[in-house]
C-alpha cells in the first residue's frame, strides 16, 4: 500500500483525498490543485447537523519526507479568512513541531492525516483495499486424529 500510494502522480493524490472525503461524509468536494492554487489543493463542505456547515480546505502533500510545521503555516496562511478548518494530508509522517503547529490555539484548527491515517482510511473505506482471509493449519487440533504411535 505504502509503495501504491507513493507512486500516485500528485494529481492523482489529490483525486483520490477528493474521494475519500466524500466517502466520510463531506459535501461539494472540489479539487482545485493546480500550479499557482495558493497553497490550497481543495475545498469541501462538512455538514455537522442540519443547521451548522463547514467549509474546509485541504492540503495534498504526496511526500516521502517527514512534514516539518513550515509546510502547516503556509497552509494556514492561504487559509487565512476563507475557511473554518482545513485538513492536510500527506504520504508520510507529521514532525513534532507540526503537530503543534496544526492544533495551536487562537487560530483555525488543522487535521492532520498521516501516512497510517490515510491507510487506515483506505482500508475502512475499502477503497484500493481487498478483504483476504489467510487460513493458518491449527495441528493441536488435528492431533487427536492422527495415527497412534503403538
Amino acid at each position: 500500500m505504502v509503495k501504491a500510494l507513493h507512486s500516485i502522480t500528485p494529481d492523482g493524490f489529490e483525486r483520490l483525498c477528493k474521494l475519500v472525503l466524500r466517502e466520510v461524509g463531506f459535501e461539494e468536494v472540489t479539487v482545485t490543485g493546480k500550479t499557482g492554487d495558493g497553497g490550497i489543493d481543495g475545498f469541501g463542505i462538512l455538514r455537522i447537523n442540519r443547521l451548522v456547515t463547514d467549509r474546509v480546505l485541504f492540503q495534498c502533500k504526496r511526500h516521502t519526507k517527514q512534514v516539518s510545521p513550515a509546510y502547516i503555516r503556509e497552509f494556514r496562511g492561504a487559509m487565512s479568512n476563507r475557511a473554518d478548518r482545513g485538513i492536510f494530508l500527506a504520504t508520510s509522517t507529521f514532525s513534532t513541531e507540526a503537530k503543534r503547529e496544526a492544533q495551536r490555539e487562537g487560530v483555525a484548527q488543522i487535521e492532520l492525516v498521516d501516512l497510517d491515517g490515510l491507510i487506515s482510511l483506505l482500508a475502512e473505506l475499502k477503497l484500493g483495499v481487498t478483504t483476504r482471509t489467510d487460513l493458518a493449519i491449527d495441528h493441536k487440533f488435528f492431533h487427536d486424529y492422527m495415527p497412534s504411535d503403538e
